[in-house]
């Protein structure tokens, strides 16, 4: 074994796990392969909370056989959510691959290709949880400048679509002192950004100190000097005046929110059992808006729950035009099986459903677009990330909103002098999910 290469499906969740597995394969004297197919040891990390994943997996699996029918050594490896779901079930379907390991033993991988590789059947190895988080073992990023932190994993509310929990397991939070000691080792790497991670960052605490503990957190990790502090998942049931009071006062932290609604229904809400009304949504809305008039506000929204009306849709849209989104992440729902929603029998039908979706993302592309037009002559505070991958020419960056902004790469100019900084940037033009204009500097 001397390359490896990584698929990765899903969450951030799963981008962190796979930046830690790059880690550990790196660790063992293993490098990144030119190709895909040309490695010899290909790493699927995966996500099981919608269907489409689950058949990107198995029609990439599968179109791998003739590589191994080739080139019998090449290892195979499914990781993260449907090799905890699934275990070894999943060779039924994909006999040929070699390993299956769950989202709590990700530091057995090494191991567990070694001994797939002598071994003539496959190697299936699933624990129910994990005293150790991802963090504890290397990591190869992305980039450089920018990192994920988790501050918790698992999750405890039990959405009834939801397979989160089944999967990941109860929702468990790492010590204060140890999520600052590793943000203070990544800016003395060099990092400028974090992001903290969760299932539901704002319940964070809970389990160890009695009480949500997110805010005295963001706190804490605002005054290890880091540039840029982004977090998710955030709940609506769960965040508090005191964090958006500090999210105003601490100019490192992102000016974007990610806050899922799901529905504006009710009775739908109820039904996926989030805690929350709409009412009850839209209030919370108002107030970080009150404090924060710049955030970047985006959302999930599942069409089709079941046992959706029409009223209730309406409804959703009735909600969306009052968030004033930037963004949201639409998706048809999908039952996913062991779930409480996937045993309701009152469905939508299809055609319906895709109606809905259609009127519902036309909705949202009309709110960004109208949100960014707004930022045309302003300023934006924006970290370099690369080059455009439709313009070598032209830069490409986030603003502390989150917007994606491009600008003009001089001639004079090297990337390497600018890739990690924070630089402002004059807006001139506004599409739906970008923003142009050039340097100040």
């Amino acid at each position: 074994m001397k390359t490896y290469a990584i698929r990765t499906f899903g969450c951030q969740m799963n981008k962190h796990d796979s930046e830690r597995v790059a880690g550990l394969l790196e660790s063992c004297g293993l490098s990144p392969a030119d190709s895909f197919t040309d490695s010899d040891v290909l790493v699927f990390m995966t996500c099981c909370v919608r269907d489409n994943a689950d058949s990107r997996l198995t029609g990439q699996v599968a179109s791998l056989k003739a590589i191994k029918t080739e080139r019998p050594d090449v290892l195979i490896a499914v990781g993260g959510c449907i090799g905890q779901r699934d275990g070894s079930t999943l060779l039924k379907e994909l006999p040929h691959v070699d390993v299956v390991f769950g989202t709590h033993n990700i530091s057995r991988l090494p191991e567990l290709l070694l001994t797939a590789a002598d071994s003539p059947s496959a190697v299936v190895e699933i624990m129910d949880s994990s005293d150790t988080f991802a963090s504890e073992l290397p990591s190869q990023r992305e980039r450089p400048f920018q990192a994920w932190v988790p501050i918790t994993v698992g999750c405890d509310n039990f959405c009834t679509y939801c397979i989160v929990p089944h999967v990941r397991g109860r929702e468990r939070s790492r010590a204060i002192d140890e999520i600052v000691a590793e943000t203070k080792q990544l800016l003395a790497e060099g990092v400028i950004e974090v992001t903290l991670l969760g299932q539901n960052v704002n319940s964070y605490g809970r389990d160890l100190y009695g009480a949500p503990r997110f805010t005295d957190l963001l706190e804490k990790v605002a005054q290890t000097g880091t540039s840029r502090i982004r977090f998710a998942t955030s709940h609506p049931k769960d965040i508090s005046d005191e964090t958006i009071a500090m999210m105003a006062s601490q100019s490192a932290i992102s000016r974007a929110l990610h806050l899922p609604v799901q529905s504006g229904s009710d009775r739908i809400l109820e039904a996926m059992n989030r805690g929350y009304t709409a009412a009850h949504y839209l209030s919370t809305v108002e107030r970080l808006y009150a404090a924060m008039p710049d955030l970047s506000l985006s959302t999930d929204i599942i069409v089709g729950f079941p046992g959706e009306s029409e009223e209730d849709f309406e409804q959703t849209l009735s909600l969306v035009g009052a968030a004033n989104y930037d963004q949201a992440f639409t998706f048809i729902y999908s039952p996913r099986e062991g779930t409480p929603a996937a045993t309701l029998t009152e469905t939508v039908p299809r055609e319906v459903t895709q109606k809905r979706f259609d009127r519902l993302v036309e909705m949202i592309h009309a709110s960004a677009l109208k949100k960014n037009e707004a930022l045309v002559g302003s300023v934006q505070r924006v970290l370099i990330e690369g080059t455009s991958k439709k313009d070598p020419n032209m830069l490409s960056g986030r603003s502390d909103g989150n917007k994606i902004v491009h600008a003009p790469l001089s001639a004079s100019t090297a990337l390497k002098a600018l890739e990690g900084r924070i630089l402002d940037v004059k807006i001139t033009s506004a599409q739906t999910w970008f923003l142009s204009g050039y340097l100040l500097e």
